[in-house]
C-alpha cells in the first residue's frame, strides 16, 4: 500500500468572527427590536439599545397608547433597561421610533422569526 497524502484541516470555528467583534446584543449604536415566543400564540416584543438620555417610561407610555398593548420597562444587568411589549409589535415599534425622531431607520435592527 502506498501512503496517501491526507491533510487534516485545521480546527475551524464558524463563530470566531462573531465572537471577535462585539455581539449583537451589546452594540451601543443600534436599537435592537426582538420578538420572543411565549406559550402558544403569545409573544413578547423587546426593545433595547435606546440612549440613556431618553425617558423609557414616557416612550413606553406612548407605545402602549399607540398600539393598545401592555408593556413594562425591565432592568437587565447586562443590557441595561429593556422595554417589553405584549404581542408582535416589531414593525409598529420601528416605524414609531423613526417617526418620533428617537432613532434613525438605519440604526434599527429587527430580529426574530
Amino acid at each position: 500500500m502506498s501512503e496517501l497524502d491526507v491533510q487534516i484541516p485545521a480546527a475551524f470555528d464558524p463563530f470566531a468572527d462573531a465572537n471577535a467583534e462585539d455581539s449583537g446584543a451589546g452594540t451601543k449604536d443600534y436599537v435592537h427590536i426582538r420578538v420572543q415566543q411565549r406559550n402558544g400564540r403569545k409573544s413578547l416584543t423587546t426593545v433595547q439599545g435606546l440612549k440613556k438620555e431618553f425617558s423609557y417610561n414616557k416612550i413606553l407610555k406612548d407605545l402602549k397608547k399607540e398600539f393598545c398593548c401592555n408593556g413594562t420597562v425591565v432592568q437587565d444587568p447586562e443590557l441595561g433597561q429593556v422595554i417589553q411589549l405584549q404581542g408582535d409589535q416589531r414593525k409598529n415599534v420601528s416605524t414609531f421610533l423613526v417617526q418620533a425622531g428617537i432613532v434613525k431607520k438605519e440604526h434599527i435592527k429587527i430580529h426574530g422569526f
